[in-house]
């Protein structure tokens, strides 16, 4: 058994300590809402985000030492804005040195940094190459429910990667393991600028036809901008890749999916974030792909088109128009270019 403290008791991280729990560890699960952690203890419910009883053995808490005190594994699944200032706290109330796990899709506009490099800049007590990485198709209200659901952990260390998949695996949990901190960090953000536009393009009325073009397209971008940024393109066919890409743009249980269906039918961004009432990921995440594109000359014009759609506010059926009459070319030329370049190092 081990003392695991899961900061961030949204969706995510409830469903991930229900798997925990059912595992036998220790749970503590942190809030920085006093409120919520009351909440959670007198109701063992979190309403807000998962309508499932959550198990009595899970205790929430709202004092981060506390909820620190001997642990074994922090578990990190706070949204990107947020994960800098919760890692300063971190740092400042650790006495010792657990595993340190996220499992947060995102990446910060500005910085252009990765979840692993923002942990890493704000805890010099750890090293980058001991992060690990938690990531997969896994919609947190299938998870809860103890659904059969497959993800992977990533990790330069080896052992912390092992020891990461045995504190997840069981029978409806099954958990690979994975070197590629890159490419498994980048396809689980990158799919949520997709997840809008798939949205989109439900709005718009459109059918399957283009939402299965929107998909291949946007693994095409996902892979051209992970392999540029040192990701091993196969990664992106896997179940952080193409995996979650599936679930995250087919599924009404997807924020971001949920989302773009609002955007693509009219609503204002301002409107519809404020009807989700938890956060989609893939707005921050397609204002810093977007300006990455930019700077380096990364082609993407899907997330760019997605990017004018929430930024800029230019109408949704004059960037599928502009998509539509991109110049012609062959559609292998990425995937061949992107093998060719990797292997023949």
């Amino acid at each position: 058994m081990k003392k695991v403290a899961v900061l961030g008791a949204g969706s995510w991280g409830t469903a991930l300590s229900i798997v925990l729990s059912d595992n036998g560890h220790d749970v503590r699960l942190w809030t920085h809402r006093k409120e919520q952690a009351e909440l959670i203890n007198s109701t063992h419910k979190n309403e807000h985000y998962l309508e499932i009883m959550i198990p009595e053995k899970i205790v929430a808490f709202h004092d981060m030492k506390e909820a620190l005190q001997d642990v074994d594994v922090v578990l990190i699944v706070v949204p990107t804005k947020a994960i800098r200032e919760v890692c300063l706290q971190l740092e400042a109330n650790l006495t010792h040195q657990p595993v340190i796990i996220h499992a947060t899709k995102g990446i910060e506009p500005g910085t252009l940094k990765r979840v692993s490099q923002m942990i890493d800049e704000e805890m010099p007590s750890v090293q980058y190459e001991d992060i690990v990485v938690l990531s997969g198709p896994s919609h947190a209200e299938e998870v809860a429910m103890r659904q059969p659901t497959t993800v992977t952990v990533a990790s330069l260390n080896e052992e912390y990667a092992k020891i990461s998949q045995d504190l997840f695996f069981n029978e409806v949990f099954r958990v690979y393991t994975s070197n590629d901190v890159i490419g498994i960090e980048l396809g689980g953000a990158l799919k949520n600028i997709i997840a809008l536009g798939a949205g989109i393009s439900d709005g718009l009325g459109y059918g399957d036809n283009a939402k299965a073009a929107l998909i291949t397209r946007g693994l095409a971008e996902i892979t051209r901008l992970g392999t540029y940024l040192g990701a091993n393109p196969l990664s992106f066919l896997g179940l952080p890749g193409v995996g979650d890409l599936i679930v995250t743009c087919t599924s009404v249980h997807s924020r971001n999916w949920r989302a773009g269906n609002l955007l693509g039918k009219g609503k204002q961004l301002e409107d519809v974030l404020e009807h989700m009432g938890m956060v989609v990921e893939g707005v921050r995440t397609a204002e810093a792909a977007h300006q990455f594109a930019v700077a380096e000359q990364v082609e993407m014009p899907i997330t760019s088109g997605i990017y004018a759609i929430i930024h800029n506010q230019k109408k949704p059926k004059e960037i599928v128009e502009e998509l539509m009459k991109r110049d012609k070319r062959e559609e292998m030329d990425d995937l061949a270019s992107l093998l060719k370049n990797r292997y023949a190092r």
